[in-house]
């Protein structure tokens, strides 16, 4: 029975490590190349056409990811994918990738960086084909609740600027979250992106948008502390 504590505690104990080396949350935006909130007539006349470029960034505000301390880095991707993303009749792999990663980071918190990206993203990040350091500046909103304004910079590379949605972009008078966000978030809103911007290397394509509803706001998070604790209560009660 002893043996079989220690066992029980030493497996809490790596669970609570990979728990603190994974806590973390911050801030994430999102533009694609085809409309986000529309309706289904405008979504039919994008898909296949359009849609197959993306710029994902994330902000941390505080935290920890594989052991290293990132509070107040950015890391962004720009991807050219085959297909539409988010149709569902269509394959959108392999994607091409360029990481953008913030130059104020260090080579191990770089590395984190590049890992936290990966994770969120998938299989959209399997290709990267270049990483490159610049100054990545993210702006976002105090209250998560609202759509904008926001704005994330990539040295010259990337940029994304955004504002709410209003009266003026219900075009058809059935609009909906069409496409939802390319990452799992705890919370999400569509906006307008007023500019969406990719100029860098490494993707064959680069493009310059204005005015779409196909951006996203949002917040993410990883790490729970207490299902730890819930877990050390489980064992101690369970003699």
């Amino acid at each position: 029975m002893r043996r079989i504590l220690l066992l029980a505690l030493a497996g809490i104990s790596l669970f609570a490590t990979t728990l603190a080396a994974q806590k973390i949350q911050g801030d994430y935006m999102e533009t694609r190349s085809a409309d986000v909130y529309t309706g289904q007539c405008f979504a039919n006349g994008e898909v296949n056409l359009t849609g197959r470029e993306a710029i994902m960034a994330w902000k941390v505000d505080r935290g920890t990811w594989d052991g290293v301390k990132l509070d107040g880095l950015s890391v962004a991707a720009a991807i050219h994918a085959n297909a539409t993303l988010g149709d569902p009749y269509a394959d959108p792999y392999p994607a091409k990738a360029v990481l953008l990663v913030d130059d104020h980071a260090t080579p191990q918190q770089k590395s984190a960086l590049i890992s936290l990206a990966k994770h969120y993203a998938g299989q959209l990040l399997d290709n990267v084909v270049e990483v490159k350091s610049e100054p990545v500046m993210m702006e976002t909103p105090q209250n998560h609740h609202q759509h904008g304004p926001a704005r994330m910079m990539a040295g010259t590379l990337a940029a994304i600027s955004t504002r709410p949605l209003n009266d003026t972009d219900h075009l058809c008078g059935n609009e909906v979250t069409f496409y939802p966000p390319l990452v799992k978030l705890d919370h999400s809103v569509p906006a307008v992106a007023l500019t969406d911007r990719y100029v860098g290397p490494g993707l064959g394509t680069d493009w310059t948008l204005h005015d779409k509803r196909s951006a996203f706001l949002g917040k993410f998070s990883e790490g729970n502390s207490a299902q730890a604790e819930a877990t050390t209560q489980t064992v101690e009660g369970g003699e």
